[in-house]
């Protein structure tokens, strides 16, 4: 009798019994959650969530087995925009404020992924497509006006794990949808696709075992058998339920706003305590900024025995990077969790002041590294990062002086507008042609022969023109693979961009 209190509750107005996943724990007692209109909607709308979601599931396996980023993919963002926002009009909610950005951030990168190969690229594409996708959901249906990132950054993991909790909700809803339908021929046409479902793997297995049972059943079935890739059939299912029973639940899980919409303040610290070690590091960085404007800069400085000038220029860009992203950190949080000050504000002005020549200094070291050891990805990333620095300490110092300053939702448009403008950029082709035209040495083909088809335009001219290692060869074959392989499905512009260099 225990175990089924665990399970189910009665509701005090009705006999019905409440599902395990819409009860929550109040002063140590199971009572059912409060119902939302978008839980209502959705519990009473499967004609139009079951099929769409289901639609959007096999949308997704067309565009996306097998195929990460061809010319599908910025169809499947566009047609996950176009799933959420039917859901939204069904659901009566209204795209608040901002969404048109989010949309068409999401699209733009959709766009880049089809338009690079590579894989870096791509993987940075997925992952801001999906953190933006999150944030426009959560827009949607809280209240998120006054959220910051610590906010969004706890809210988007909350809500996919206890999305879990509706794991049994597809099935409920169609079977109550089943249960009460208006036509005999609905009713059949769910269990026929359910039917479908279930049959389909059960048949390839069940047709295996016997071909291999007898010899004369194997004649007729391994014509049938070797047309059809096993592991691509299971493959696909896999992904369509996946997708439909993943995405329903988010739904779900959303329309049920259990997420606390409120933002507590926490400005409680004492500002002496954040004065005293702030003013310390400030001090610091007073000293370091003026040896950089004075020794880095204008050169004025006597450089420490057995130093040239190129060597100290080259130095220290990784850690002047470090410092000035946990600048960042030190200043949000002082803002964040001290009472206002204004000894406090003008310290954490300095402190911001000086981060700015510690970004200037490190993207000139990291510029004079460049001149004589080459460009590569990772060089370009960390000049990105300085400048996405620069603008967002900027940000900063305007919350100092405004505590209502909407800092997360500048922050986020800058972010994204920067890295759509990097995720279009193509670094393999910039590194190529850096390293190709203006390199003070010989190229290291050791670099050039892994980069993406993305350097093609730039490296295969080149290998014409110039008697090159062998081992330059390697790209050449990785191109022509690249054209060996290109389909309808997975169409991508950079690949078939590159082969137009083959000759």
């Amino acid at each position: 009798m225990s175990e089924m209190n665990e399970s189910m509750a009665v509701d005090a107005e009705t006999p019905k019994l409440v599902n395990a996943s819409d009860l929550q724990v109040i002063n140590g007692s199971l009572v059912p959650k409060q119902t939302t209109e978008e839980t209502k909607r959705f519990r009473e709308s499967f004609q139009f969530f079951g099929p769409a979601t289901a639609a959007y599931a096999l949308f997704y396996a067309f565009c996306m087995y097998k195929n990460p980023s061809g010319i599908t993919f910025p169809f499947f963002v566009a047609g996950s925009l176009w799933y959420f926002c039917s859901c939204m009009k069904k659901l009566e909610l209204t795209l608040k404020g901002g969404s048109r950005f989010i949309m068409v951030s999401t699209v733009l990168l959709g766009i880049a992924t089809f338009c690079t190969d590579d894989l870096r690229i791509i993987a940075l594409n997925k992952t801001g497509i999906f953190l933006l996708l999150m944030c426009f959901l959560l827009t949607q249906f809280f209240h998120t006006e006054k959220w910051g990132l610590e906010k969004f950054a706890g809210a988007i993991p909350a809500a996919l794990l206890s999305s879990i909790l509706e794991l049994e909700r597809p099935i409920r809803d169609m079977t109550a949808f089943v249960k009460k339908g208006k036509s005999e021929g609905t009713r059949r046409a769910v269990y026929v696709g359910l039917g479908l479902v279930i049959a389909c793997p059960i048949f390839f297995v069940i047709a295996a075992l016997l071909s291999s049972a007898d010899a004369f059943f194997r004649q007729i079935t391994d014509g049938l058998l070797a047309m059809i890739n096993l592991g691509s059939v299971f493959g696909v299912i896999f992904h369509i339920v996946f997708w439909y029973f993943g995405t329903y639940m988010l739904v779900s899980n959303l329309c049920k706003k259990s997420l606390r919409e409120e933002v507590k303040d926490h400005r409680h610290g004492e500002p002496i305590l954040a004065i005293t070690v702030t003013s310390l590091l400030t001090v610091m960085y007073l000293l370091f900024s003026g040896i950089q404007i004075f020794g880095l800069f204008l050169g004025q400085l006597q450089l420490p025995e057995g130093y040239t000038y190129a060597q100290y220029a080259r130095e220290g860009f990784f850690q002047l990077l470090g410092v000035s992203v946990f600048n960042l950190i030190a200043v949000l949080f002082c803002l964040a969790f001290f009472k206002e000050s204004k000894i406090l504000k003008g310290i954490l002005t300095v402190m911001s002041l000086c981060t700015f020549i510690m970004i200037a200094s490190s993207a000139m070291r990291m510029i004079l590294y460049i001149s004589s050891y080459d460009l590569t990805f990772l060089r370009i990333i960390v000049l990105w990062a300085l400048a996405v620095l620069f603008l967002l300490f900027v940000c900063v110092v305007v919350s100092i002086y405004k505590p209502d300053f909407p800092l997360f939702r500048y922050g986020m448009v800058i972010v994204t507008v920067c890295y759509i403008g990097l995720a279009f950029s193509h670094p393999d082709y910039i590194c190529a042609k850096y390293n190709l035209e203006y390199s003070v040495k010989e190229a290291d083909w050791r670099y050039l022969r892994d980069l993406s088809a993305d350097a093609a335009p730039v490296i295969l001219p080149y290998l014409e023109d110039h008697e090159v290692d062998s081992k330059s060869a390697r790209y050449v074959n990785y191109v022509k693979d690249v054209y060996n392989n290109l389909g309808i499905r997975n169409f991508n512009l950079s690949r078939y961009w590159a082969t137009t260099y083959l000759h």
